[in-house]
């Protein structure tokens, strides 16, 4: 792990994703600069390198001052700022859109040499879902600042932080059901996130084509009943599995939107997104614009990863395998 002297700067670098970004990189052995909103709590990426090597500074993607200040000196830039739901000015448009095109431009004027963004499959202008419209509108901003930036397209990202599989485990230990929205049919392409870490790096030290998008799945494709399904069996639950129309859902959505994003079991944005499938397309698997062409060659499947971390939600806690 001993430094290169380069520097890398990682927008939302104490993010789910932007975390193992960081480590991927230290372990390439550069100088990392997390990019985040609040420093002052980002102070666990500190030991993921050796003294000195990590450190955050104060960015928000609102404020165009604050990413050039960012960006000085850096030779790779990597935007891995994203949100499910808006939060006040935290908005859709404000990050994915607005805040991408303000890093592209600042990364382009600072003279990095790489840029790579973080964005992810469903993204599309047409989209009725604000988020994949969002996404879309950055991935346009992005190249249109900075033409030989790489954009990265991740389905849906597990690990110990995620928000997908923590949710309906901790969701399967009060409620007597588990939503499958839409019958549950939507398919899904779920990608580990030290995978993804591990991709970013590599693209933005070298590896793949510029000006390229590339689309991150895993092993193996499912259904969201098959994944509701797996999340039960790993948090050792017995819960129905409720279908629920997309109507009704985004009823529901609707009738919760005055509660926190924390509280809610779904938002209409959500609900659109579920409405479509959400793998890596034949396009991408024959162009060679996969998770495997920036270095991944094996991705982790759930199976391999997902149990450890829900061992928390089974009924006798984390340590029930010392209860058999």
């Amino acid at each position: 792990m001993a430094e290169n002297g380069k520097l890398a700067t990682v927008f939302g670098g104490s993010g789910f994703v932007g975390r193992y970004i960081v480590w991927s990189l230290a372990r390439k052995g550069y100088r990392v600069r997390a990019a985040v909103r609040r420093p002052d709590l980002a102070g666990y990426l500190q030991p993921m390198g050796v003294v000195g090597q990590i450190y955050g500074v104060q960015a928000n993607l609102r404020f165009a001052d604050s990413i050039a200040r960012a960006v000085e000196g850096a030779e790779i830039v990597i935007n891995a700022v994203g949100i499910l739901a808006p939060s006040g000015a935290q908005t859709f448009e404000a990050l994915h859109a607005e805040g991408a095109a303000r890093v592209a431009k600042a990364a382009k004027e600072a003279g990095a040499a790489r840029l790579v963004h973080i964005s992810a499959i469903g993204a599309d202008a047409a989209s009725a879902s604000r988020y994949a419209r969002t996404k879309a509108e950055g991935e346009r901003a992005t190249f249109a600042e900075f033409s030989t930036a790489q954009i990265l397209r991740p389905s849906i990202v597990f690990g110990p932080e995620d928000e997908f599989f923590n949710r309906f485990a901790s969701m399967a230990r009060m409620s007597p059901f588990l939503p499958l929205i839409g019958g549950g049919g939507t398919k899904f392409q779920p990608v580990f996130v030290g995978d993804v870490g591990q991709a970013a790096a590599n693209a933005a030290t070298g590896g793949g084509k510029t000006g390229t998008i590339y689309e991150l799945g895993g092993p193996e494709i499912f259904t969201f009943r098959d994944l509701l399904a797996a999340t039960l069996r790993y948090a050792d639950r017995r819960r129905l599995l409720l279908p629920i129309p997309f109507g009704l859902a985004k009823l529901m959505a609707i009738l919760s939107s005055p509660l926190p994003n924390s509280l809610r079991p779904i938002t209409l944005d959500q609900v659109r997104l579920l409405q479509s499938d959400n793998v890596v397309s034949e396009a991408a698997k024959k162009e060679g614009r996969t998770i495997e062409a920036l270095g991944v060659e094996r991705p982790a499947s759930i199976d391999g990863i997902v149990p450890d971390y829900l061992e928390r939600f089974k009924p006798k806690g984390q340590y029930a395998h010392y209860h058999n």
